[in-house]
């Protein structure tokens, strides 16, 4: 019988499932991802998640791999915030919230910390247009997300280090503007329960390791 593009899809989130849970390395992601949007049957797409659990399966606990990566998917909903201002003040955008498709902040004598470790992608690109004069902005991406920093500093500076690709299927942060006299610092961070379900993933290694 001939698979559809919903057929495809669902077996292309089960691949991007085991990526972030450590079961395949991202060459192998893409691999597979080629044979699933290749084929054309259920029996061109059986093989491609033979060795892998399906949906629901339940796994020993000594042998799960610990992931922690939020869901990434675009949400519905408005967005919380559209904008940031800080006039010798500052602002703070961070914890849960809808991030819009464009996100604006400006800073005089001033700042702001945009966080978005717990953030909900409302689109699969998202442009942070940041102005500093005299001020500077933090902004904290998920270590997961591509990230695209294209800004101009003078006597100031945009932090491109970040830069660079994310896991496949998770949403794209671009940071672009302008700093004088200023600054605009992009840092990747895992969230807090990546931290912890990594401590805990590497106590499970060592326990295993000692039997």
């Amino acid at each position: 019988m001939r698979a559809g593009d919903a057929d495809r899809e669902r077996v292309a989130q089960v691949l991007r499932d085991a990526a972030g849970d450590g079961r395949l390395t991202l060459a192998e992601l893409d691999e597979r991802l080629d044979a699933v949007y290749a084929a054309k049957t259920y029996a061109d797409l059986a093989p491609i998640t033979r060795d892998l659990p399906s949906p629901g399966d339940a796994v020993p606990p000594s042998s799960a791999p610990v992931s922690g990566a939020p869901d990434r998917r675009p949400v519905e909903g408005a967005p919380s915030w559209s904008t940031g201002i800080g006039v010798m003040s500052g602002f703070r955008r961070s914890g849960v919230w809808n991030v819009p498709r464009r996100f604006r902040a400006f800073a005089f004598w001033g700042g702001g910390k945009i966080d978005l470790r717990e953030a909900r992608f409302t689109e699969p690109v998202t442009t942070i247009t940041a102005l500093a004069l005299m001020g500077g902005f933090e902004i904290i991406v998920p270590d997961d997300v591509t990230v695209h920093v294209n800004g101009i500093g003078i006597m100031g500076g945009f932090d491109q280090r970040a830069s660079g690709p994310g896991v496949p299927g998770a949403p794209t942060v671009v940071v672009r503007g302008f700093a004088f006299w200023g600054g605009v610092g992009v840092k990747r961070r895992r969230t807090k329960q990546q931290k912890e379900l990594a401590k805990r993933q590497k106590e499970l290694e060592r326990d295993s390791g000692d039997e």
